[in-house]
């Protein structure tokens, strides 16, 4: 097995586990379940907005400890404040340390689009996502036939929650779009090998339909980067180990987002 399929196998147990323990009858009465869900692609075409999607993940199996107690209240507002369009929590524990309590913290303190980010295999993850204020979940064609993406990105509609379809090659992205998906992520690190190489995104870009809202995931270290994604037709940039290494991830953040925007009102000033 390499990673990808270890994690899977693993997260297909857990979600019988948590079946289980607490029902979808018992999540449906949570607190969030009839909150009207934001729309993480409107937030991302905001013009007041960075259109970054800034991560809060504690962990990861390539580099694993990456800033295990951080505070998510401290550093999702932080997010907010410096600009970014959407947060991104992990909720995976075994390999990326996060958990579903983090999700609710977030949402308790911003008000903005929460993509749940976790590895999608049922649909119980989705009922689980909208009990705990999720508005959008990620659904990696990697990790699924083409028709489970189907199935579950209809199924995420009936909630109102969007759907992040994250592809990693031209095979993936041409077997996996189906309707509903309205935004697709490249994500420039290949899960089965953990590799980052940004050259995908611009690979990719051009094969994406148009009128699809475009998202950047993985190594973006530098802002210049995201200009140049821009003018390949990027919407979005997923950012979360740039940020997670920094002590304070919220500082770092509203750094580089300062400079993005100086980069693109120079670019402006140019055209």
């Amino acid at each position: 097995m390499n990673i990808l399929e270890q994690i899977i196998a693993d997260k297909q147990k857990e979600v019988a586990e948590r079946k289980e323990l607490y029902p979808t009858k018992l999540l449906e009465k949570s607190l969030y379940f009839g909150t009207p869900c934001m729309s993480l692609e409107h937030y991302l075409l905001r013009p007041d907005k960075t259109g970054i999607i800034a991560e809060i993940k504690r962990k990861s199996p390539s580099k694993g400890d990456i800033n295990p107690y951080v505070s998510v209240e401290r550093t999702s507002i932080g997010y907010m404040q410096a600009g970014a369009s959407a947060l991104s929590i992990l909720t995976d524990t075994k390999y990326f340390g996060g958990k579903n309590e983090d999700l609710v913290i977030g949402r308790k303190f911003n008000y903005c689009p929460i993509l749940r980010k976790d590895f999608m295999v049922d649909e119980y993850q989705v009922v689980e996502a909208k009990s705990i204020g999720a508005d959008a979940i990620l659904l990696i064609a990697a990790a699924l036939p083409a028709k489970r993406i189907q199935e579950l990105a209809a199924f995420a509609r009936t909630f109102g929650l969007e759907v992040l379809l994250e592809v990693h090659s031209l095979e993936e992205l041409q077997e996996s779009l189906c309707e509903g998906i309205t935004v697709v992520g490249v994500n420039n690190r290949n899960l089965k090998t953990f590799q980052t190489d940004v050259a995908l995104s611009y690979e990719l870009s051009r094969h994406i339909p148009s009128g699809m809202t475009k998202i950047s995931e993985s190594g973006l270290r530098n802002p210049q980067t995201l200009v140049e994604l821009k003018e390949a037709g990027y919407n979005g940039f997923l950012i979360g180990e740039s940020f997670m290494t920094n002590s304070r991830p919220e500082r770092a953040a509203a750094a580089f987002m300062k400079e993005f925007r100086v980069l693109q009102e120079k670019k402006a000033a140019l055209v």
